[in-house]
């Protein structure tokens, strides 16, 4: 019999609509049309992960095939809650909005944007990181108001800062507003700035200058109260590249505020996260979410997820963990290759809900095709049915909306 929770169970692809980037919803907000084709990307909207071998032409984002499975019970999950979830995939160039539709069927709504990586949401705006800029996207609709009969959230792209290349990795939103955001490439934490490509506003200490060497690979943020508090760390390398060589056993967290190590001997940790008074973070070599035992600066393991684990978002009692595939076959010098073996398990790309009570997977989604990597997540609470507008349509061009200071007019007699 079919178990819900079972990975290996796919549904009926029925239970699933998708909308990919392509013209299909390229209007205003009260009727669809269909618009021409788009024109084929440029050398501009393939991905550095996907730049060609010698003497092979550059994959076209546009045309890369990806198959999606669930699990049966996550439409009627999301739906309950009224949770979307915003995933990433840096490898594919996609940002994924997964809602539940009026017909209780899971919604993937797809978006490219080159190079997708941090993001950070909620039922009004949505940051994302990308090869060059950090986007800002806004929720146009007012409460009660959807869009083209079934959209309750439609997140517009209203500001793309340029930053250059960084590899920006998490991000988040302090209390005052602004957005801070790990740059990975000078080995800081950095912010926004009105003049120049970033203000770095914190560095480890073992980090001696901000160079464009990927040092330490610094790579996750754990917000708190609205502040940036805690950060990942592949090692505590300062030499280029240096982090390559301690996957092992190298990883730390910091925190920022006492530049304090308050977790070592980790492998490759991603994602922490302060929540329900603990700090949990995903210790990726080994393929374990877990928590900090701050009193022995030691990982306490919860549950393992068969994938290289990246990207976390927690909400009440459940935590959503992003999977990925190794690059080469294998997860070659780490853990995590061993720990599938003894379970006769296969790496996964996708997403697990995982209990912060039992470790058990309440819900899930598989991703297939050429899409082998996840790289973050952010829940949506308050978000039933989300859609975006994309830079590859005319909607972009065609959905206008405004608010106004100028004191309506008396009705004419």
């Amino acid at each position: 019999m079919a178990n819900e929770n079972n990975p290996n169970v796919v549904p009926d692809q029925s239970s699933i609509q998708s909308n990919q980037d392509t013209p299909e919803l390229d209007t205003g907000l009260d009727a669809l049309t269909t618009e021409a084709p788009a024109a084929p990307a440029t050398t501009e909207a393939r991905t550095s992960a996907d730049a060609a071998k010698p003497g092979q032409a550059p994959r076209d984002l546009t045309q890369l095939k990806v198959e999606k499975g669930c699990s049966r019970g996550l439409a009627g999950w999301l739906g309950q809650h009224r949770l979307s979830l915003a995933i990433t995939s840096y490898q594919t160039g996609r940002i994924y909005l997964v809602g539940s539709d009026q017909q209780g069927r899971v919604s993937f709504f797809e978006r490219i944007f080159e190079r997708a990586m941090g993001v950070v949401g909620n039922a009004q705006r949505i940051y994302l990181g990308g090869l060059y800029q950090l986007w800002r996207f806004e929720n146009v609709l007012r409460p009660n108001e959807v869009i083209h009969g079934q959209f309750d959230k439609c997140y517009v792209p209203r500001n793309a800062q340029t930053i250059g290349d960084l590899d920006i990795h998490e991000l988040g939103i302090r209390k005052n507003g602004k957005v801070v955001f790990i740059n990975t490439k000078y080995s800081c934490l950095s912010e926004l700035s009105q003049t120049h490509s970033f203000k770095a506003i914190w560095k480890p200490k073992f980090i001696s200058k901000l160079a464009p060497e990927d040092r330490c690979h610094l790579n996750g943020l754990a917000m708190v109260d609205g502040e940036p508090k805690y950060v990942t760390a592949v090692c505590k390398s300062d030499s280029v590249d240096g982090w390559r060589d301690r996957r092992h056993d190298g990883g730390v967290v910091i925190d920022i505020d006492t530049d304090e190590i308050v977790c070592e001997g980790l492998s490759m940790p991603h994602s922490p996260r302060w929540h329900n008074g603990k700090l949990w973070l995903l210790n990726a070599g080994t393929g374990y979410l877990g928590w900090v035992d701050f009193d022995k600066k030691a990982f306490v393991p919860h549950a393992f997820v068969p994938g290289f684990a990246r990207g976390l978002s927690m909400i009440g009692n459940v935590a959503a963990v992003g999977l990925s595939k190794p690059r080469n076959q294998r997860f070659e010098g780490l853990q995590l290759d061993e720990e599938l073996k003894k379970r006769d398990a296969d790496p996964w790309c996708g997403v697990q809900i995982i209990s912060l009570t039992n470790g058990d997977v309440m819900n899930w989604i598989r991703f297939e095709g050429d899409i082998t990597e996840i790289f973050d997540i952010s829940f949506l609470p308050n978000v039933k049915h989300p859609m975006m507008i994309g830079l590859r349509t005319a909607e972009i061009r065609d959905l206008i909306t405004f608010e106004s200071d100028i004191p309506a007019e008396a009705a004419i007699a």
